[in-house]
């Protein structure tokens, strides 16, 4: 009976051909992962926002796929608030007139002497950017506006951002789609949330 022995030439030689081919498959493979298109939504710098109220006018949508948002951990939970407050307030009660906010989207509720939280109802916000105004202008900045993107139809030309006054609209990777604000933290680049 024949044997089918091969030779250590044969051996090394079968074993160069199918470590050749596993790498032209890993490469193959590569070229076609690293071919993917990137994808892009569109987001807003809270570090360049200057709250022009252009959110609540130009967007597409009615109301706004912008929205203002509470980074909580900047917050002082104060009870004078100057997101909430209109300037002039005449009690620190939630009274409509006595509230910065068009369409009542900041509910404000006791937490202990004399702390209040506030928390932004986004079905009710327009991204008008009133609030915002107010807390940067006197307060800590921890509210900011942001695109929402489960409403954000990531329009070619975002009709905001060519309207954007201050340029703070951009293109930024869809896996890292939110540009947050911090306490201390430095001005984030585009497409790195922090």
């Amino acid at each position: 009976m024949p044997e089918n022995k091969k030779t250590r030439r044969e051996v090394l030689r079968d074993g160069g051909r199918l470590l050749a081919l596993a790498g032209a498959g890993a490469a193959l493979g590569y070229a076609a992962g690293s071919g993917k298109k990137r994808e892009y939504v569109w987001q807003l710098d809270p570090y360049k926002c200057i709250q022009c109220g252009k959110c609540a006018t130009e967007c597409v949508l009615e109301p706004s796929a912008v929205k203002c948002v509470h980074a909580f951990a900047m917050c002082g939970y104060c009870e004078l608030c100057t997101g909430y407050f209109e300037p002039d307030a005449e009690k620190l009660d939630t009274a409509a007139e006595n509230a910065l906010c068009p369409t009542g989207a900041i509910k404000r509720s006791f937490v202990e002497d004399p702390y209040y939280a506030y928390v932004i109802d986004e079905a009710l916000c327009v991204g008008c950017g009133k609030c915002v105004a107010g807390c940067a202008k006197f307060g800590n900045g921890s509210l900011f506006l942001q695109v929402r993107h489960d409403r954000c139809v990531n329009c070619n030309e975002c009709a905001i951002a060519k309207k954007c006054p201050a340029q703070a609209f951009s293109r930024v990777p869809a896996d890292q789609p939110y540009l947050l604000k911090q306490a201390a933290a430095k001005k984030s680049e585009p497409g790195k949330a922090e």
